[in-house]
């Protein structure tokens, strides 16, 4: 008998606990689907002592995205990517290198 108490004490709360349908519909579109929304970042990294330096920025019109990150590669040039993405042509990017490169580079595993 206390086992069927709590079976239906549990479902119970998980049918209370569940959230309305149309709670998702007002605010997000189709239930469970968010509306993308208009963002814009970016950041850069500078380290005179490791030697590191790359940067990322991206901003979306909420359908579009465009961004471009960059990298200093271990033989001396610098990698940059510009890319975009969106629902009709996926993600597309345009690989460049700046710079000389400095020969070989051995990796030490």
């Amino acid at each position: 008998m206390l086992l069927k108490v709590c079976v239906v004490a549990v479902v119970l709360g998980l049918t209370l606990a569940r959230p309305d349908p149309s709670f998702y519909k007002q605010h997000h579109g189709r239930q469970g689907h968010y509306r993308p929304q208009p963002y814009s970042f970016s950041y850069g990294v500078q380290d005179g002592y490791s030697g590191q330096n790359f940067g990322r920025k991206e901003s979306s019109d909420g359908k579009t995205v465009l961004g471009a990150y960059s990298v200093d590669l271990p033989d001396g040039r610098k990698q940059t990517v510009n890319y975009r993405a969106d629902p009709y042509s996926g993600f597309q990017a345009d690989v460049s290198y700046t710079g000389h490169s400095h020969g070989h580079v051995s990796h030490h595993y």
